[in-house]
């Protein structure tokens, strides 16, 4: 008789549950403090209790499994243009709204960081359902000072989730959507050709948009030709009385991750929509939505990248190899160091980042305005590898869709591409440097305040110092070749602003030894391409703990 032992389960890590994702996740406890010393840490503990508990990591895994379902006629033929999803997402929305995940920065002053703390712990266990969170959330400042914000606010802002499809004024809170790109134009928004003409005191839309997100939700903020030029539009999906407004659903996206989330296609045809700000003031109207959205694929990449790491190190506590458990061998070691170290940068910079959407000074405004845009690129970007390279810290384990990090990986991507893909995000940072020299001024006298603390950073400094200076030079110039060949070389210079930016918070704000690192890791010339491969001098030992 053999023995049965290929049935006993040896050298495999626990399951990562019922473990409190806020109290463990030390970088942001201490952001939450630095920036929010007065923060509702015992509400941030309970959402960390919640969000690890092994009931909220089912439920994200089943909406990712039992994903949106459209159906476009009932049984007798009439248009219904309904998105079924599983209860269990219901459950997950309805629970994120209840702590201001989309509104917690517009109902509480200086809010805006708390926000961001709330939000990151459920897009970290589940990222799908943070899209029509965050949308709803940008929704807000479109609509403040206009005829809509009254009506409409209110139920942005509330902590209810009704997610009937009834009557507007019949309910308390509202979540929205967006429906801005085409299938021509994509980024290139004035390539639209939806069209909007009057009727009586609002508008009839008609058109087709490529990407809607969130098509289920109460309302959309949508982009349509005036004659007086790109105009903004909210579209209900029921009109006032209860009649639906012609809104339908051509399909929804087979998308590579995002996948409890439904994104789609949809066609207006005499569809009712109400003018947001003026004729022709399209952009103007979503551009601080479009700023608020963008520093939430910063927020949602830096959750990501805190569930992959805290995976990887956990695989890493409980699985042995060749005579060791694996996060006590040395080159195991090493890569989650730096996978840590990039987590602790992007944990930083975004709670930094959210907190200066708080500063309505000049200095403050001009600060955002380009080093958001300068964060999106670059922590958005990086999520994806950092994602690969937690789920190889598992092995075969992370490559199965068994494990969160295999759905991670898939997700990352979407959150660089989503409001402004790279080339974007470079060609706006040029072009604030160009328009708004302010901007720059704002973010060189923050890079400056960090100077005499460490020597990479100086180094790096003075020579980035010059290029910036040439770049606004020639942007000033006008001269299309020079200008061009910017382009060309656009992102090596966001990159090391970039990677200026997260080393100065660091600096300012973090513990010394974690400052120290990054600046030697990402300053330095003797580092390699890949995590893990590291210079001397980072604080291995702390990175690792503090994964």
């Amino acid at each position: 008789m053999f023995p049965e032992t290929t049935h006993a389960v040896q050298n495999q890590a626990e399951p990562r549950v019922n473990i409190n994702e806020f109290r463990t996740n030390t970088p942001l406890v201490e952001a939450v403090a630095a920036y929010v010393p007065d923060a509702a840490t015992t509400t941030l503990d309970e959402i960390g209790a919640h969000v690890g508990a092994e009931t909220f990591q089912g439920a994200a895994e089943t909406v990712n499994i039992h994903t949106p379902v459209l159906h476009t006629h009932d049984r007798w033929g009439r248009r219904i243009d309904d998105v079924e999803f599983h209860p269990a997402y219901h459950d997950i929305m309805r629970e994120s709204l209840s702590y201001g995940t989309h509104s917690f920065g517009w109902t509480h002053a200086g809010g805006s960081a708390e926000r961001a703390a709330r939000f990151s712990l459920f897009a970290q266990i589940e990222p799908g359902h943070a899209c029509p969170v965050s949308m709803t959330h940008a929704a807000v400042p479109a609509l403040m000072g206009t005829e809509l914000e009254d009506f409409w606010v209110p139920k942005l802002t509330s902590t209810v989730y009704d997610p009937r499809l009834i009557d507007p004024a019949e309910k308390q809170a509202a979540t929205f959507g967006m429906a801005m790109t085409e299938k021509q134009g994509g980024s290139d928004v004035r390539a639209n050709t939806t069209v909007a003409t009057p009727d009586g005191d609002h508008y009839l839309l008609t058109g087709h948009k490529w990407f809607c997100s969130a098509p289920q939700s109460d309302a959309f903020l949508v982009l349509a030709h005036l004659p007086e030029g790109l105009s903004c539009f909210l579209v209900p999906r029921v009109l006032p009385g209860g009649d639906r407004n012609p809104f339908f659903i051509q399909r929804l996206k087979n998308k590579l991750g995002n996948k409890s989330n439904a994104s789609s296609e949809i066609e207006l045809h005499g569809t009712h929509g109400w003018l947001v700000g003026e004729p022709g003031g399209g952009v103007r109207a979503i551009i601080e939505m479009v700023a608020r959205t963008r520093l939430d694929c910063v927020i949602g990449s830096t959750a990501g990248m805190r569930q992959a790491v805290a995976e990887a190190s956990w695989h890493a506590s409980g699985r042995a190899a060749f005579g060791n458990t694996l996060i006590d061998q040395p080159l195991m070691r090493s890569v989650l160091a730096d996978l840590q170290l990039e987590a602790e940068a992007a944990t930083w910079t975004m709670m930094h980042l959210a907190a200066a959407h708080d500063d309505d000074s000049a200095d403050g405004q001009a600060f955002r305005r380009i080093a958001t845009a300068i964060a999106k690129y670059w922590i958005c970007k990086r999520g994806p590898a950092h994602a690969y390279e937690a789920l190889e810290c598992l092995g075969g384990n992370g490559y199965t869709e068994d494990f969160p990090l295999a759905r991670r990986y898939r997700e990352q991507p979407v959150l660089a591409i989503w409001e402004g893909s790279g080339n974007v995000i470079v060609l706006d940072v040029l072009r604030a440097m160009g328009r708004e020299p302010h901007s720059v001024t704002a973010l060189t006298t923050f890079l400056e305040g960090a100077l005499g603390v460490h020597a990479n950073y100086d180094a790096r400094y003075e020579a980035l110092k010059p290029r910036v200076q040439d770049t606004m030079k020639t942007l000033a110039s006008h001269d299309a070749s020079a200008v061009a060949a910017l382009q060309r070389a656009g992102r090596v210079l966001v990159e090391d602003l970039a990677v200026m930016l997260q080393a100065a918070i660091l600096i300012h704000h973090a513990p010394t030894e974690i400052a120290e690192s990054f600046a030697r890791a990402r300053l330095g010339g003797d580092r390699g391409m890949q995590y893990g491969a590291l210079p001397d001098g980072v604080a291995i030992d702390a990175l690792i703990e503090r994964a």
